[in-house]
């Protein structure tokens, strides 16, 4: 599945709209930190070539909507992402920028538009069980925990070991 270029998610005193050039200065403040490292795949360091490729893949990305998290369309202060081909949804906020229910708000944004647009019936997330805060996202965005054996997979030499979450049209 593919989506419009220049989607723009409006609600609940969000914008989440598409990664930008003139956003990777900000991409590095966001994701360059050893939490970000720690629970997700994104590389570390990640610095200004780090960004680059990043924005690049999600430019390019077929079956994959990244939009960065915003208040009013400009400054970045997290992400929210949809691959649409595993119905699979991530989030990351900027150490910055957390307790705000950002997460939370651009997450349910984000859920409603992959079972209303993207015609999804079930959506996931993946979070390691020690991931409280990610877990309280998840709770709070109305995701609730399956029964299903955890996905083992290797994250920067880590075995890391993920429980999935879902979500119901």
């Amino acid at each position: 599945m593919t989506y419009r270029s220049g989607l723009r998610l409006v609600g609940d005193g969000l914008v989440l709209r598409e990664w930008e050039r003139g956003d990777l200065a900000a991409m590095v403040k966001l994701f360059d930190n050893p939490e970000v490292a720690h629970w997700t795949p994104l590389v570390t360091p990640f610095d200004l070539d780090a960004a680059k490729a990043y924005l690049d893949r999600a430019l390019t990305a077929n079956g994959t909507i990244q939009l960065a998290i915003t208040v009013d369309g400009g400054q970045p202060m997290g992400e929210v992402l949809l691959m649409t081909d595993r119905a699979t949804l991530g989030y990351s906020v900027g150490p910055e920028f957390r307790g705000q229910r950002l997460a939370v708000r651009a997450l349910k944004l984000l859920t409603a538009y992959a079972h209303e647009e993207a015609g999804l019936p079930r959506v996931l997330l993946e979070i390691e069980p020690e991931n409280d805060a990610s877990s309280g996202v998840a709770r709070s965005a109305g995701y609730r925990l399956t029964d299903l054996l955890p996905t083992n997979v290797t994250d920067k030499g880590r075995p890391v070991s993920l429980l999935t979450w879902e979500h119901l049209a």
